[in-house]
């Protein structure tokens, strides 16, 4: 397995230079406990380097800017996770790397000309009861999947979403999908006796 950094507190700011034009990861300080989900986004920190399951040198890092390649790496890999969205274009790219309530994390390979294999968005909220965070639209590249890039994406969400001050996280997950569904039960998610209700707003 890959061998995780920057866990809890240990989450470290870093610059990662010529990543499939994304852009560096935002760094700064960390929130601090008086200021839970307040100020700007932690520092994301490299998840891995080495080898896991033949995938070489791996990083979790923050998209911080739209680019070219980062356009087209949602249209190959939005495709895979919906057959009725479109892939979004840079503007909609853009308002999400610049929002103060969400983060986009890639998993890119460092070793197959900085190709990015997989996304995973992670969004946050204060209500009355406390910070809660979302994980959203977890996608790997078909010839990626089975290699673990899914979960240190996970993984790194939940380091992020700690560090915000979250209370919980949540996401939702088909029954059909039962890979997904077994990573996210190995990871420590636990289904919720509760009932999901969707309002569509689409006319």
């Amino acid at each position: 397995m890959f061998d995780v950094a920057g866990v809890a507190a240990g989450i470290t700011s870093h610059r990662v230079e010529g990543i499939g034009g994304v852009g560096p990861a935002r760094s700064g300080r960390p929130p601090q406990p008086s200021e839970p989900g307040v100020g700007t986004h932690p520092p994301v920190g490299s998840v891995a380097a080495g080898t896991v399951d033949g995938v070489a040198q791996i990083e979790i890092i923050e998209a911080t800017e739209v680019t070219d390649d980062l356009v087209e790496a949602f249209q190959r890999l939005v495709p895979q996770l919906s057959s009725s969205n479109p892939p979004p274009s840079g503007a909609e790219l853009q308002a999400i790397v610049s929002s103060e309530a969400s983060v986009l994390l890639l998993a890119v390979d460092r070793e197959a000309g900085d190709r990015i294999l997989g996304s995973l968005t992670l969004a946050w909220f204060r209500i009355p009861t406390g910070v809660r965070a979302w994980i959203e639209d977890v996608v790997v590249d078909g010839e990626a999947r089975g290699q673990g890039v899914g979960e240190h994406l996970n993984r790194h969400a939940l380091d992020v979403a700690r560090a915000r001050g979250a209370r919980t996280v949540d996401l939702t997950s088909r029954p059909s999908r039962e890979a997904a569904n077994r990573l996210y039960q190995r990871i420590g998610f636990v289904p919720r006796d509760t009932n999901v209700y969707r309002y569509s707003l689409d006319t």
